[in-house]
């Protein structure tokens, strides 16, 4: 029996998508929910599973196709159910070929979309890589080289380094390669918000000194309690919304010439992949606590650079968290996420001098970023929403306390 794959249903805000990728080849043996092939939407790339085991009969659409909803993209060839059109002896073969390919990809180790890519370039199977549980992109990058080396005559090994001679400087090239979906939807958006925002950073710096005690006191049996570390993010989003609460406007987006109010808090947390940022929302952060926010960064997280995340996951979100410290940043104004109207910025975290009761003391010290739609947002909400947040983090037990 012939059974069509076709793409799968996309959300409203996204018409089309781009085939990036095929992991099978048209003739090649598939196992029922086996990836077949990649999408890429201007927000996740999406995992096509084969509907059905059997044989890739036909491959409808090649690499770089733009497709949307609904239209056919292979056909699969599927064992026949009827057994008086079975001989036994076709049964059995068929039956141990199944079995073979269901056994194959169960033992497969699962990849993301940019592994698979990488290990289908060098005719690679995911089971030659000799790395028990998830395999990274370094993985495969050493293996091969590792292969290289293997692979090296032995005469070419011992012959002795070449004299140092002049030689004249590479030809000056350039390679052209095409936006992904993704960076093409970023670069959209933040030439948007740069044209219909009028934004204005404010910023201050903050003392970690407290949080990073509290941390260390508790960071063991927290993490034994609730499996996951204390980290500093699930702080900062406790402070956010503690401050968005207490200034509204930070809050809120403009549509047309209404201001409209959120009352829920849902933070999006910027999240670098290969592709491109990805902003990730924790929705009703306001009802999370520490340990429920540190577990689902963390998974936003893997889930983001595997290219695993959902439409809805991406959406929704009121407010926004980026941390450029990550990478060193010291300083920067961050882009609006429109429709959102505000975007909190963190930085490097550093040992400074600070004066404390007229002594100098070493702290850690972090510099914060707001910028906001000044259109909507006075400079007296940006600046005091701002050292709300300062003097909830200098002071964490105002987080616990309400105050």
């Amino acid at each position: 029996m012939r059974i069509e794959v076709l793409v799968p249903q996309l959300p409203e805000s996204v018409s089309d998508a781009n085939l990036i990728s095929w992991h099978s080849k048209a003739g090649d043996p598939v196992a029922k929910d086996q990836p077949l092939l990649d999408l890429e939407t201007d927000k996740v790339v999406l995992e096509v599973p084969a509907p059905a085991s059997g044989t890739l009969l036909e491959i409808r659409r090649s690499q770089g196709d733009v497709v949307a909803s609904g239209d056919l993209l292979a056909v699969i060839e599927t064992l026949s159910d009827d057994p008086l059109t079975t001989r036994p002896s076709e049964t059995l073969n068929s039956d141990a070929r199944a079995a073979s390919s269901s056994s194959a990809a169960a033992l497969e180790p699962p990849v993301s979309p940019a592994v698979r890519r990488l290990l289908t370039e060098h005719q690679l199977s995911p089971r030659d890589i000799p790395i028990e549980g998830r395999i990274s992109k370094q993985d495969v990058l050493q293996f091969i080289e590792r292969r290289l080396k293997e692979a090296e005559p032995k005469e070419m090994k011992e012959l002795p380094p070449p004299p140092l001679t002049p030689s004249l400087p590479p030809a000056v090239g350039e390679r052209r390669v095409p936006m992904t979906r993704i960076r093409a939807r970023i670069a959209q958006r933040m030439v948007e918000s740069q044209k219909t925002t009028a934004t204005l950073t404010t910023f201050n710096e903050v003392n970690l000194e407290k949080v990073f005690s509290l941390r260390q006191k508790h960071r063991a049996r927290f993490e034994s309690m609730h499996g996951v570390k204390l980290g500093l993010m699930s702080f900062f989003v406790k402070a956010s919304v503690e401050a968005l609460k207490r200034f509204p406007i930070i809050n809120a987006s403009l549509d047309g010439q209404d201001i409209v109010y959120h009352d829920s808090y849902d933070i999006g947390i910027a999240v670098t992949t290969e592709r491109g940022l990805v902003v990730p929302v924790l929705k009703e952060a306001d009802h999370l606590g520490f340990a429920e926010i540190e577990r689902a960064i963390n998974d936003y997280s893997l889930r983001g650079r595997d290219g695993k995340l959902h439409f809805e996951e991406l959406t929704g979100g009121t407010f926004t968290i980026t941390n450029g410290g990550i990478f060193g940043s010291m300083l920067s104004t961050p882009i609006l996420n429109p429709p959102q109207s505000a975007i909190l910025g963190m930085h490097a975290i550093k040992e400074r001098a600070v004066v404390e009761d007229g002594q100098i003391v070493i702290r850690p010290i972090i510099y914060l970023a707001l910028s906001y739609d000044h259109r909507i947002i006075d400079g007296r909400d940006a600046v005091s929403f701002l050292f709300t947040i300062k003097e909830l983090l200098e002071d964490p037990s105002r987080l616990l306390l309400n105050l």
